[in-house]
């Protein structure tokens, strides 16, 4: 899909605030209200918006750590590869998960309320899977910037 520069205009926007009016949106790109709800609904309807969400502050819920694991697998079969993919996927703990190069197989993020239900997961996840040849965990002592914003050349 392409972008034209109104579209990353509006996304740039959304970006910082996805509950701005349209019409403020409009303004702001010199388009009118409908014209900005098309292209929307279009860059929505075509993947390049993945999700309304709101971000929520993890120590406001109770999950007041945050822990990030690099785990090493045995194998990298397809199979067993997607079968990790999926099993932390499934995984509320774990926030994000990225397949990566490097020493490291996967990138975990997890967000626990205490180091007890870290541990659990370890067992669960690591610990009883035949699979993982091991994992370094990594606690933040600080979240010192938290985001899933995409730069957008030019704004």
């Amino acid at each position: 899909m392409r972008l034209d520069a109104f579209d990353r205009k509006i996304l740039a926007i959304l970006q910082k605030d996805n509950t701005t009016p349209q019409r403020t949106i409009g303004e702001a790109v010199n388009l009118s209200a409908p014209a900005v709800q098309r292209r929307i609904k279009r860059m929505t309807e075509e993947g390049v918006i993945r999700a309304n969400v709101a971000v929520v502050d993890p120590v406001a819920l109770g999950q007041s750590i945050t822990i990030f694991v690099e785990v090493e697998v045995i194998s990298e079969t397809a199979a067993q590869i997607e079968a990790a993919k999926r099993e932390f996927a499934a995984a509320p703990e774990i926030q994000q998960c990225y397949y990566v190069t490097g020493e490291a197989d996967f990138i975990l993020v997890v967000v626990v309320p205490a180091m007890a239900d870290y541990e659990a997961l370890t067992r669960r996840l690591f610990f009883g899977n035949n699979n993982v040849k091991r994992f370094r965990t990594f606690v933040a002592m600080d979240r010192v910037k938290v985001g899933l914003g995409v730069p957008v050349e030019g704004y």
